[in-house]
């Protein structure tokens, strides 16, 4: 059975009277955002958009079918809760020129901080922005010390980070598409990836 684009999804094989049988079934994302997920088997495709949709092989084809969230909890509740948690992404956003954060960001650095405490060791990544203003050195060099200045505050805060990764993009991603030498307050931004 051949499996992609995958959200969250349970593949499980089920021995049912003396056949073995395969099943996917797609989880709902914990925020809501709506996934989908293409099963083929065989020739055969199946396309799971809603919570708990499966796809189910048994004998020589490939059906559609549906696992009740109760039923999922209990037969696989335990192995659910083994998992690690998800990624999470953070984006915090510049005064321009500076590794000032933004007002608005200073609250977000607080999400980010209990997102941390959450994890017993993360694994951290964060990269540096900048918009097209000034020369591509100089933007090289700020968008290193935007991503070095967040992983300093966190350091500061007593955090056990476990790995962290910095590095400084500049102006080579952005997030707004501008000419050259354009202030654009979206691109001044570090994005923190936590795994």
């Amino acid at each position: 059975m051949k499996i992609r684009a995958l959200p969250l999804a349970l593949l499980l094989a089920l021995g049912l009277g003396g056949c073995v049988s395969e099943r996917v079934v797609l989880l709902p994302e914990p925020d809501g955002r709506p996934t989908a997920l293409v099963v083929r088997s065989g020739g055969e495709e199946q396309v799971l958009q809603q919570p708990y949709a499966a796809a189910q092989r048994r004998g020589g084809s490939l059906a559609a079918t549906t696992m009740p969230a109760a039923e999922v909890q209990e037969r696989f509740g335990a192995t659910l809760a083994q998992l690690p948690p998800r990624p999470e992404r953070f984006t915090l956003y510049f005064l321009e020129g500076s590794s000032e954060l933004t007002a608005e960001s200073r609250e977000q650095f607080q999400a980010l901080r209990q997102a941390l405490s959450s994890r017993p060791v993360a694994e951290i990544l964060i990269v540096g922005h900048t918009d097209t203003v000034g020369e591509l050195r100089a933007n090289d060099a700020l968008s290193l010390v935007r991503a070095e200045a967040m992983r300093t505050a966190l350091q500061a805060e007593g955090m056990e980070l476990g790995t962290v990764e910095v590095a400084g993009r500049g102006e080579r991603e952005l997030l707004v598409k501008t000419a050259d030498e354009v202030p654009e307050p979206r691109n001044r931004r570090v994005v923190i990836n936590v795994r």
